[in-house]
Protein backbone atom coordinates (compact mmCIF):
# COMPACT_ATOMS: atom_id res chain seq x y z
CA UNK A 1 0.00 0.00 0.00
CA UNK A 2 1.21 3.29 -0.93
CA UNK A 3 1.97 6.24 1.78
CA UNK A 4 -0.36 8.22 -0.38
CA UNK A 5 -3.32 6.42 0.21
CA UNK A 6 -2.43 4.89 3.77
CA UNK A 7 -2.79 8.75 4.77
CA UNK A 8 -5.90 9.32 2.64
CA UNK A 9 -7.23 5.91 4.21
CA UNK A 10 -6.89 7.20 7.43
CA UNK A 11 -7.48 10.69 7.12
CA UNK A 12 -11.18 8.95 5.87
CA UNK A 13 -11.19 6.94 8.97
CA UNK A 14 -10.57 10.33 11.30
CA UNK A 15 -14.03 11.73 9.91
CA UNK A 16 -16.64 11.32 12.21
CA UNK A 17 -19.84 9.89 10.55
CA UNK A 18 -22.80 12.68 11.19
CA UNK A 19 -25.99 12.67 10.81
CA UNK A 20 -25.62 14.50 7.31
CA UNK A 21 -23.07 12.16 5.85
CA UNK A 22 -25.82 9.13 6.74
CA UNK A 23 -28.12 10.83 5.12
CA UNK A 24 -26.96 13.12 2.88
CA UNK A 25 -30.37 15.90 2.11
CA UNK A 26 -30.22 15.57 -2.05
CA UNK A 27 -31.91 11.06 -0.68
CA UNK A 28 -35.17 10.81 -1.37
CA UNK A 29 -37.74 9.92 1.01
CA UNK A 30 -39.48 7.20 0.99
CA UNK A 31 -43.12 7.44 -0.16
CA UNK A 32 -45.31 4.35 -0.20
CA UNK A 33 -46.81 3.83 -3.24
CA UNK A 34 -51.13 4.37 -3.04
CA UNK A 35 -51.53 0.41 -3.08
CA UNK A 36 -48.79 -0.05 -1.05
CA UNK A 37 -50.82 1.71 1.41
CA UNK A 38 -54.25 0.11 0.38
CA UNK A 39 -52.37 -3.51 0.70
CA UNK A 40 -50.16 -2.89 3.91
CA UNK A 41 -52.33 -0.79 6.12
CA UNK A 42 -56.16 -0.24 4.99
CA UNK A 43 -56.68 -4.16 4.18
CA UNK A 44 -55.54 -5.18 7.41
CA UNK A 45 -57.33 -3.13 9.39
CA UNK A 46 -60.85 -4.04 7.18
CA UNK A 47 -60.11 -7.49 7.57
CA UNK A 48 -59.45 -7.22 11.82
CA UNK A 49 -62.65 -4.50 12.19
CA UNK A 50 -64.72 -7.34 10.16
CA UNK A 51 -63.37 -10.07 12.34
CA UNK A 52 -63.53 -8.18 15.96
CA UNK A 53 -67.55 -6.78 15.27
CA UNK A 54 -68.00 -10.91 13.72
CA UNK A 55 -66.93 -11.82 17.72
CA UNK A 56 -68.90 -8.97 19.22
CA UNK A 57 -65.35 -7.76 21.13
CA UNK A 58 -66.41 -3.91 20.76
CA UNK A 59 -63.30 -3.33 22.53
CA UNK A 60 -61.32 -4.28 19.65
CA UNK A 61 -63.48 -3.34 16.86
CA UNK A 62 -63.55 0.67 18.38
CA UNK A 63 -59.56 0.25 18.13
CA UNK A 64 -59.51 -1.16 14.53
CA UNK A 65 -61.88 1.34 13.21
CA UNK A 66 -59.76 4.00 14.05
CA UNK A 67 -56.87 2.20 13.00
CA UNK A 68 -58.62 2.41 10.13
CA UNK A 69 -59.89 5.71 9.67
CA UNK A 70 -55.89 6.74 10.68
CA UNK A 71 -55.01 4.14 7.20
CA UNK A 72 -57.21 6.10 5.38
CA UNK A 73 -55.85 9.81 6.60
CA UNK A 74 -52.82 8.30 5.80
CA UNK A 75 -52.82 7.03 2.65
CA UNK A 76 -55.42 10.48 1.85
CA UNK A 77 -51.94 12.45 2.98
CA UNK A 78 -49.57 10.68 1.42
CA UNK A 79 -51.62 10.39 -1.51
CA UNK A 80 -53.97 13.60 -1.92
CA UNK A 81 -54.07 13.34 -5.92
CA UNK A 82 -53.56 10.05 -7.77
CA UNK A 83 -52.96 10.26 -11.86
CA UNK A 84 -55.87 12.87 -11.73
CA UNK A 85 -58.33 11.46 -9.55
CA UNK A 86 -58.69 13.49 -6.19
CA UNK A 87 -57.73 10.88 -3.97
CA UNK A 88 -58.19 12.51 -0.19
CA UNK A 89 -61.50 13.85 -1.19
CA UNK A 90 -62.31 10.73 -2.60
CA UNK A 91 -61.31 8.76 0.69
CA UNK A 92 -63.26 11.19 2.86
CA UNK A 93 -66.22 11.77 0.93
CA UNK A 94 -67.41 7.84 -0.04
CA UNK A 95 -65.89 6.55 3.86
CA UNK A 96 -67.39 9.10 6.07
CA UNK A 97 -70.66 7.90 6.36
CA UNK A 98 -70.14 4.35 6.74
CA UNK A 99 -67.31 4.77 9.54
CA UNK A 100 -69.48 6.82 11.36
CA UNK A 101 -72.29 4.46 11.71
CA UNK A 102 -69.86 1.31 12.29
CA UNK A 103 -68.69 3.99 15.07
CA UNK A 104 -72.09 3.76 16.56
CA UNK A 105 -72.96 0.59 16.07
CA UNK A 106 -69.82 -0.04 18.35
CA UNK A 107 -70.44 1.98 21.10
CA UNK A 108 -74.28 0.36 21.02
CA UNK A 109 -73.07 -2.69 20.60
CA UNK A 110 -75.26 -3.24 17.99
CA UNK A 111 -74.34 -6.67 15.56
CA UNK A 112 -76.57 -6.15 13.02
CA UNK A 113 -76.03 -2.54 12.84
CA UNK A 114 -72.24 -2.99 12.72
CA UNK A 115 -72.67 -5.95 9.69
CA UNK A 116 -74.60 -3.19 7.94
CA UNK A 117 -72.19 -0.74 8.20
CA UNK A 118 -69.79 -2.88 7.51
CA UNK A 119 -71.26 -3.98 4.24
CA UNK A 120 -71.67 -0.12 3.51
CA UNK A 121 -68.06 0.27 4.23
CA UNK A 122 -66.76 -2.41 2.06
CA UNK A 123 -69.11 -1.19 -0.69
CA UNK A 124 -67.50 2.15 -0.42
CA UNK A 125 -64.08 0.85 -1.09
CA UNK A 126 -65.50 -0.66 -4.58
CA UNK A 127 -66.95 2.10 -5.23
CA UNK A 128 -63.90 4.39 -4.72
CA UNK A 129 -61.75 1.94 -6.98
CA UNK A 130 -64.21 1.82 -9.59
CA UNK A 131 -64.48 5.79 -10.02
CA UNK A 132 -60.41 5.71 -9.95
CA UNK A 133 -60.84 3.13 -12.54
CA UNK A 134 -59.60 0.10 -10.65
CA UNK A 135 -62.60 -1.72 -10.82
CA UNK A 136 -60.73 -5.19 -11.25
CA UNK A 137 -59.68 -4.45 -7.21
CA UNK A 138 -62.93 -5.44 -5.42
CA UNK A 139 -62.85 -6.00 -1.85
CA UNK A 140 -65.67 -7.92 0.05
CA UNK A 141 -66.61 -8.67 3.65
CA UNK A 142 -64.21 -11.76 4.93
CA UNK A 143 -65.27 -15.32 5.55
CA UNK A 144 -62.03 -16.08 7.78
CA UNK A 145 -59.40 -14.42 9.49
CA UNK A 146 -55.91 -14.01 7.81
CA UNK A 147 -54.10 -13.28 10.96
CA UNK A 148 -54.10 -17.14 12.49
CA UNK A 149 -51.94 -15.94 15.12
CA UNK A 150 -54.59 -13.31 16.56
CA UNK A 151 -57.14 -14.18 19.25
CA UNK A 152 -60.14 -12.31 18.27
CA UNK A 153 -62.73 -12.76 21.18
CA UNK A 154 -62.91 -10.57 24.02
CA UNK A 155 -60.81 -11.83 26.70
CA UNK A 156 -62.48 -13.36 29.58
CA UNK A 157 -63.44 -11.59 32.55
Amino acid sequence: MSKKFLWLFLALLAVPMTGAAQNPPSAPSYRPGLGDLMTSTIQPRHIKLAIAGRAQNWTYAAYEQHELEEAFERAAQTWPKWRNFPIAGMISTITRDPMEALEKAIKAQDEAAFTAAYAKLTGACDSCHLAAERGMIVIRVPDSSSFPDQEFNPPAK
